[in-house]
């Protein structure tokens, strides 16, 4: 790229002052230009450097086969490109480029190598559309292989082959080489024979991984070869048929079919019988039929469930791909269905252990039963089973009992099928009495269904019952024994109970029942003797008194009991007991031991065997102590010296004490009591030197510069302890860390802290003192330690702030070549520095925008800044450019920051006001009603911007003339009626024109006002753009009455509702004005009034005619506003006649009765006469009508603030025309009977009178003829078509029905 040579400015290489001219030279470095391929056309290639000693004018230029790429600038030497670059085909060339001043010209070959860029896709080659493969091809074979190439160099050359899309599913992959491997086992049967594969190769993009280019996606189709390589399958996952057990040989049971899996080959499948549970019975034909083969008995096969298991295999006749053969198996099931062909039979076993083999198979029985035993009892002993192997109604037989004890005893079941355990019960219990009888004999016999039967004979054993309970002679005995008497030893052995049962009734069972101290003691349960069983727990301290209770139990399970009351006696079984521990503190020579052995015995008081002495035993230190024999109470003989006391003891004498109390056999316990001397601090640490001397590098953090070491002789931790402390010029530079050497010493380590370096620039030497202090700290040792700082090269280079404080540059090529420069600075004397631009910042109004001013600036290694592009300088674009820059010391030593802090070279852009302010357009129209304004209210605004910024974009609004023009035409200048403030939001700035004074309501017309948006430059001059408003004005004229039925309190609730359906009848926007109630004095037809105007966009006005006229056409809002209790549109005075002025005028019409007669004479003569006028007249109009073209409408602007147009007068909103037609009615002449034309005369809204217009009107038999002039006149409406609104009237004084 040619950037970096814009950046860098080379001083002049001779200094030379002579008369002579000298030419203009090239940078030395200025041989090589390096360009992207992809560079745009016109984009700057490079820029030709050179100066020129003489400062001369200098002019470049370019030249070679080559120059065609290059079009240049002679005046400024940038360099652009006219002629696009390819790498594939010149990657490299030379051109020549010349500079010449006025006298001289130099040129020199420069190299232009082209960078290659990512700019061509992937291309496969060679590829074949379709592959086959076998269906047993190993996972992780190759299939095929592609190829793809790419004519670019570098990552846009490496091609990566990708699978977009297979269908039906995936089972390849592709390697980085093309090679597609199978990733899954194929099956030409169970996956699919046919793969289609979507292929891409893609490159690696460019050197950062963008622009990776992809090639077209191509097809290739994989199609799979089947191979024998399956077993066949049978079509049926299960088999199963019924044969009946009486079946001839031949008879056919079930068919089974298999079929070759291998669809593509198919080959014949043979049968045979591979195995069965009944070998024999069943065999099989070629055509998979199975048939009967043997003699069949289902009652073989009652434990296998009556069926037969038979293993089918199929065979291939072909071997597969395995040289194997192919073949498939299948288990078949064959039920075999039963024939009654057995009887029922008696078997000696329990039921769910009987296998009803012939051995089991029993005629005899025997059973055992208590007398007297209750009904429905079962016979014990008694294991009788009834079988027979038959199935259904054929194993099915009935129960019954025979002979003559059968009356004692029933049967169960009475009917059973297959199998089923047999009960005797009791059914009489008084026959079964073992007194009468001892043995009874039962005969039981089973029929089936077949009347085949089976006797059993059953013998059945009465058995006696007990009926008398054991006895004891008394029911409370007391025992002594001794406390822990040796296990087994005979508490008692008298005591008996006696049962007069015989036999198992008569034996006496003896027990001890649970409670106290039935764990203590045991008894003989054959003769009642009872023992010790615990001696251990057996404690008098621990409970002196016994109660047990003995339980006798004869055969029956009949009981008696009695109560032993034991109680113990004493014995010398405890030994003494010390109560708590024994440690002691005391200070050597100051305080003297006295403290008292507490001890006791828990044998039985005042005894031998509770009463204690104390002893001391013989120990190195025990000659200094005393101990009294009989309280216990130890003393020392003398002070106590801690010095004396072997070290390796830590001051701790430990005297044995032994507690014996006085019994023969005596019992001993021992205690041991621990007096501590405590030390007194009376040594002070020492040094192992007089004084330290350390050297250490500087910028090593953490270093270790020396250690010292100390000793104190007290022989306790808490007196020996050591701890340093340093102190001195610079301690914050380092940290001294003590540890522990062993019993009373300790070792400095003096370091460089982790977050600190030491410089040598600033202070090369330390002197420091470490002081050794022991925990008393009353007294301390110190030391002198001598720290030398070693140099190394290792300050990093630092940007000069003044060179930094930032510069002003004017916009649009206000100023170029240098503009400042940085200076960088390093205290080490062998630094090399150079100044690197890191990055630039733009910005406007403190918000980034992107990288628009990065060339518009540089800096050269030395530092200076110059401007690259001054025309490109945009001050609306960006008005800040922040040049990030670093300082490079060469120099610095490896390990140590060769780089500056990052500094910022703010360059501020000034801008220059080259625009001019402009109104935004805005299509509304302002319409002011004088009587609703009042003065600071808006009337209009108006808005503007300016594209210079701050002061130069800043806006002031100013009214530079209002004139009225009324609606005459007249033009009347107004001065302090408006004034316009100016307000900004976001560079847009709003004049919001308000009233100063009331205004006229009476004049009707337009004020123009004239507003004028300037510019406030803060030098230079100032740009001004104008824009004239009109205000159209509503006079009172167009105020309208409204009546409603309603309080004014009402109506003000409901006023949303009532400007909502005015506004929807009317199309206009409506003003209140007031709302006020009418005086109830008056007879009107509302209770209150609304006063307001309706106004349209354009500045036009309803009058109270025209309001009424398109309420009545607007059905749902005329509803609508009846129901809000709209009356009457007009004031009451015009609507409605006042009761008394109508009595007075009937009083005075009676008076004048005769007066009048001869006046109706006199008006009778005169009407006539004006009446034969008048119809002349209305011929005249009806010819003029003909006269007009029909459909033809009245052009014209409208006059603003009226309901007319300019020429024809026209009401814009009812499309009336009022064209002068000749009538007198309509001269400037005073007519008598002049009459309106307005249809809207009658003003009062009747909603009855509404509701009956719609209906036809009411006619005599015989029709009136039609009004000439109306006649005329609707014709000339019937040929306007469409376009015109139907509209009639009806004046009676107009009617030319008698012409």
């Amino acid at each position: 790229m040619a950037w970096p040579w814009l950046s860098c400015i080379l001083l002049p290489a001779l200094v030379m002052s002579v008369t002579a001219n000298m030419p203009p030279t090239f940078p030395k470095n200025f041989t090589t230009v390096t360009l992207p391929e992809d560079l745009e056309l016109d984009a700057v290639a490079f820029w030709i450097i050179a100066e020129d000693p003489d400062g001369d004018t200098l002019s470049y230029g370019i030249d070679g086969p080559e120059a065609y790429f290059f079009k240049v600038n002679s005046a400024s030497g940038e360099v652009r490109l006219a002629s696009s670059l390819d790498y594939e085909t010149r990657p490299i060339f030379t051109i020549i480029v010349f500079v010449s001043d006025p006298h001289l010209q130099v040129q020199r070959n420069l190299l232009v190598i082209v960078e290659d860029r990512n700019d061509n896709v992937p291309v496969f080659q060679n590829i074949s559309l379709s592959v086959s493969i076998n269906e047993t091809l190993p996972v992780g074979s190759v299939v095929t292989t592609v190829l793809a190439t790419d004519k670019d160099t570098g990552p846009g050359g490496l091609v990566s082959y990708f699978i977009e899309k297979v269908i039906p599913y995936n089972p390849f992959w592709i390697l980085p080489n093309g090679s597609i491997i199978l990733n899954d086992s194929l099956s030409y049967n169970n996956k699919s024979a046919f793969y289609q594969l979507e292929l891409k190769a893609c490159d690696a993009g460019d050197n950062n991984g963008s622009n990776i280019l992809c090639s077209p996606s191509v097809v290739l189709s994989i199609s799979v070869i089947d191979q024998a390589d399956l077993d066949p399958q049978f079509v049926r996952d299960y088999y199963m048929a019924s044969v009946s057990e009486d079946a001839p040989n031949g008879t056919s049971v079930l068919k089974v079919e298999a079929v070759d899996r291998d669809k593509g080959i198919n080959d014949p499948v043979i049968y045979r019988i591979s195995n069965s549970t009944r070998p024999g019975w069943f065999d099989i034909e070629n055509d998979g039929v199975i048939k009967v083969n043997g003699s069949l008995d289902r009652e073989q096969l009652l434990n296998e469930d009556e069926e037969v298991q038979v293993q089918v295999t199929a065979t291939e006749k072909s071997l597969n791909i395995y040289g194997q053969e192919a073949q498939v198996s299948i288990w078949v099931t064959l039920r075999v269905t039963d024939v009654n062909d057995h009887k029922p039979e008696f078997y000696n076993c329990t039921f769910s252990a009987c296998t009803f083999t012939p051995q089991e198979a029993q005629v005899n029985f025997t059973g055992f039963v208590y007398e007297h035993s209750s009904a429905r009892i079962p016979i014990d002993n008694l294991t009788l089973v009834a079988y027979d192997p038959d199935k259904g109604s054929n194993g099915t037989y009935s129960l019954s009992l025979v002979d003559p004890d059968s009356a004692a005893f029933s049967v169960s079941p009475e009917r059973a099928a297959g199998s089923t355990e047999v009960q005797i019960l009791v059914k009489t219990p008084d026959l079964v009495d073992y007194e009468k009888q001892k043995m009874m004999v039962v005969k039981v016999v089973a029929t089936d269904s077949d009347n085949q039967t089976s006797t059993a004979t059953v013998t059945i054993h009465v058995i006696d019952i007990n009926d008398h309970r054991p006895t004891f002679p008394q029911k409370l005995y007391v025992i002594s024994v001794p406390e822990h008497s040796d296990n087994g030893s005979v508490v008692t052995s008298d005591i008996h109970a006696t049962d007069p049962d015989t036999g198992e009734g008569g034996h006496i069972t003896y027990s001890l029942l649970p409670g106290n101290g039935a764990d203590l003691f045991e008894v003989d349960p054959n003769n009642g003797t009872v023992t010790v069983k615990n001696s251990e727990l057996l404690d008098r301290e621990k409970q002196a008194v016994y109660y047990l209770t003995l339980q006798a139990t004869d055969g029956g399970n009949l009981s008696d009991s009695t109560t032993l009351e034991i109680i113990l006696t004493d014995i010398n079984d405890n030994k003494p007991v010390v109560s708590g521990s024994y440690n002691i503190f005391v200070e050597e020579e100051q305080e003297d031991v006295r403290v008292t052995i507490q001890a006791h015995d828990e044998d039985e008081p005042n005894t031998n065997n509770s009463l204690l002495n104390f002893t001391l035993a013989p120990s190195p230190y025990s000659h200094n102590f005393s101990l009294d024999p009989s309280t216990g109470l130890l003393t020392n003989l003398g002070s106590l010296d801690r010095e004396a006391i072997d070290p390796a003891l830590g001051g701790r004498i430990v005297l044995t004490v032994y507690v014996t109390d006085c019994a023969e056999p005596f019992h001993s316990t021992e205690v041991n009591v621990t007096i501590n001397v405590e030390d007194i601090n009376d040594n002070l640490p020492v040094f192992n030197e007089s004084s330290y001397y350390f050297s250490v590098k500087e910028q090593e953090p953490g270093a270790l510069v020396g250690v010292v070491v100390a000793k104190d002789e007290d022989q306790t931790e808490a007196n020996n302890r050591i701890s340093f402390t340093l102190s001195g010029n610079g301690i914050n530079n380092f940290v001294l860390r003590g540890s522990l050497l062993g019993a009373g010493q300790a070792i400095g380590r003096l370091q460089v802290p982790v977050d600190v370096r030491l410089d040598f620039e600033t202070q090369p030497f330390f002197n420091l003192t470490v002081t050794a202090t022991d925990p008393d700290a009353q007294e301390e040792t110190t030391v002198a330690v001598y720290v030398e700082v070693k140099d190394v090269n290792d300050e990093p280079p630092t940007l000069e702030a003044a060179s930094l404080q930032g510069i002003r540059v004017a916009e649009n090529g206000s100023k170029h070549g240098l503009v400042a420069k940085v200076v960088a600075l390093d205290v080490d004397t062998l630094a090399q520095l150079e100044v690197e631009l890191m990055n630039v910042l733009c910005s406007k109004a403190g918000v980034n925008v992107g990288s628009l001013c990065h060339d518009w600036f540089s800096v050269a290694a030395n530092g200076s800044v110059f401007i690259n592009q001054s025309e490109a300088i945009d001050y609306e674009a960006c008005d800040l450019v922040t040049l990030v820059v670093r300082a490079h010391d060469l120099m610095t030593e490896p390990g140590f920051q060769a780089y500056s802090d990052n500094g910022s070279l703010p360059i501020t852009i000034e801008d220059v006001n080259d625009n001019a302010p402009y109104f935004i357009p805005d299509n509304r129209t302002f319409v002011i009603i004088p009587e609703l304004v009042i003065p600071n209210q808006q009337v209009a605004s108006v808005q503007a911007r300016d594209d210079d910024s701050e002061d130069n974009g800043r806006i002031q609004f100013s009214i530079l003339q209002v004139d009225f023009l009324s609606n005459d035409g007249t033009i009347t200048p107004f001065q302090d009626f408006f004034w316009i403030s100016t307000s900004s939001e976001a560079n847009l700035f709003t004049g919001s024109i308000e009233l100063v004074t009331n205004l006229d309501p009476t004049l009707q017309g337009t004020y123009q006002v004239t507003v004028q948006a300037q510019d406030r430059p803060s030098t230079g001059a100032a740009h001004a753009a104008k824009m004239t408003l009109n205000l159209f004005t509503v006079d009172q004229s167009y105020r309208v009455r409204l009546q409603f039925s309603t309080p004014k309190e009402q109506v003000g609730l409901h006023l949303d509702d009532i400007k909502a359906s005015l506004a929807q009848a009317t199309m206009t926007s409506v003003y209140i004005v007031n709302i006020q109630d009418i005086d109830s004095a008056t007879r009107a037809r509302g209770r209150s009034y609304l006063d307001a105007y309706f106004v349209f966009p354009n500045g036009t006005a309803l009058t109270l005619n025209e309001l009424s006229v398109m309420i009545r056409r607007d059905q749902d809002s005329l509803t609508q506003l009846l129901q809000l209790g709209l009356v009457v549109l007009g004031s009451q005075e015009t609507q409605e006649s006042d009761l008394p002025k109508t009595l007075v005028s009937v009083i005075v019409g009676l008076g004048l009765a005769l007066v009048l007669a001869f006046v109706v004479m006199t008006v009778a003569i005169v009407c006539l006469q004006k009446s034969y006028r008048r119809k002349l007249w209305a011929m005249k109009a009806a010819k003029e009508a003909r006269n007009t073209a029909a459909g033809a409408v009245p052009l014209g602007p409208t006059i603003p603030g009226t309901n007319m147009y300019n020429t024809e007068r026209a009401n814009p909103m009812l499309n009336l025309s009022t064209k002068d037609l000749g009538f007198e009615s309509l001269s400037s002449s005073s007519d008598y009977d002049h009459v309106s034309l307005n249809s809207l005369d009658d003003n009062i809204v009747d909603l009855d009178q509404d509701r009956a217009n719609i209906k036809e009107p009411l006619h005599s038999a015989k029709e009136a003829a039609e009004e000439p002039l109306s006649l005329v006149l609707s014709g000339r409406q019937a040929g306007t078509g469409d376009q015109q609104q139907t509209l009639t009237f009806t004046n009676a004084a107009l009617d030319t029905t008698d012409l």
